[in-house]
């Protein structure tokens, strides 16, 4: 198994390169994010990531556990309380027509990082509920700002950076809501307790806001 990681960890710069491309020429693509994602597992960087996620308890049992909730039963929540996490999110879900199962059914959980990969697919959702961070281009650049401060997500940097250089080449007028997002999402991830430690699906119940409270976040209005 480290042979293979190692094998894959010189490859990565190469694998990288073609998605880091895509991402800068504007395509966003759940493909184009997968490849990227494929191409940064095996690696050093993500490595550090998972230790330093190990260096909060929470987070490093969670990672021993390999906890996965069960499918998220869109209609199940949708008779939760309405000012419930549950409800809001399965609303949001259902209004979109996603399934957080389509972003992690095909993740391959053999490793620490593939692990810490599936569960920030299954609850990457969530997590645009509870900042409040919309579902726009810039708006997920935001949230994936947050993630930094939090732990230093290899595929957040990359979508960050590209982001960025993208806007730079083809949009700059985007640049100023670009980099505000980045601004906000970075400085709400620093200030939130962790969100990966969090078995989101065991509180569907609670209040949305309590979540938030108990989080300490200030969402995004």
């Amino acid at each position: 198994m480290k042979t293979m990681i190692s094998e894959s960890a010189n490859l990565a710069p190469m694998m990288a390169l073609q998605p880091y491309l895509a991402l800068l020429a504007g395509d966003t693509s759940l493909d184009v994010v997968g490849e990227m994602t494929h191409a940064v597992l095996d690696t050093p960087s993500f490595e550090l990531a998972v230790q330093y996620l190990q260096t909060d308890a929470q987070c490093a049992e969670l990672i021993e556990e390999r906890y996965m909730a069960n499918e998220h039963d869109i209609d199940r929540l949708l008779t939760y309380p309405s000012d419930s996490l549950g409800f809001i999110y399965a609303q949001s879900m259902q209004a979109r027509g996603f399934r957080a199962e389509d972003l992690y059914k095909d993740v391959q959980i053999y490793s620490d990082a593939s692990y810490v990969e599936a569960r920030l697919s299954q609850t990457h959702d969530i997590w645009h509920i509870v900042t409040g961070f919309g579902v726009s281009g810039i708006e997920e650049i935001g949230l994936q700002a947050f993630h930094l401060p939090q732990f230093p997500y290899p595929l957040a940097v990359s979508l960050v950076s590209s982001s960025l250089m993208s806007s730079l080449l083809f949009a700059p007028q985007e640049l100023p809501a670009l980099l505000s997002a980045i601004q906000t999402g970075w400085e709400m991830g620093k200030a939130a307790k962790s969100f990966f430690a969090q078995k989101w699906e065991a509180g569907w119940e609670k209040p949305l806001s309590q979540w938030q409270a108990d989080l300490n976040i200030q969402p995004i209005q």
